[in-house]
């Protein structure tokens, strides 16, 4: 675990010094940066849309659609920390929390192999 946490670290500190260099933290207020994660989520969900299951496995088998999704993917990643950051929220912690409350809503004797919201379990 302390691995991953060293990996995120550096990626936090990469992006904060990414928006240092170029004096947007003026930019990066919560409202703004969460409007922004909504909006490359969105140009994420473009590629799917409209396709059925077989289009879609077509799609991420292909490279060139699979670098743009990740390219796409990434932006979210991105901003996701710069709103961590601009709210004080550890994003690895609160991710971990949340997989520890999904656990107790979901759990694997009840939620396995089913797609059930964890009220109808």
């Amino acid at each position: 675990m302390n691995e991953n946490k060293r990996d995120f670290n550096t990626l936090v500190r990469a992006v904060r010094q990414f928006r240092d260099e170029r004096e947007w933290g003026q930019f990066h207020n919560p409202k703004d940066l969460a409007i922004s994660v909504s909006i490359e989520a969105a140009e994420l969900l473009e590629h799917y849309q409209w396709k059925d299951a077989d289009q879609v496995r077509a799609l991420v088998a292909d490279p060139q659609t699979r670098a743009a999704m990740a390219t796409e993917m990434a932006d979210v990643l991105l901003l996701l920390i710069s709103l961590g950051e601009a709210t004080g929220v550890d994003l690895l912690d609160s991710a971990f929390a949340k997989l520890e409350q999904n656990a107790a809503k979901y759990p694997i004797e009840k939620a396995r192999g089913r797609a059930d919201k964890y009220d109808q379990l």
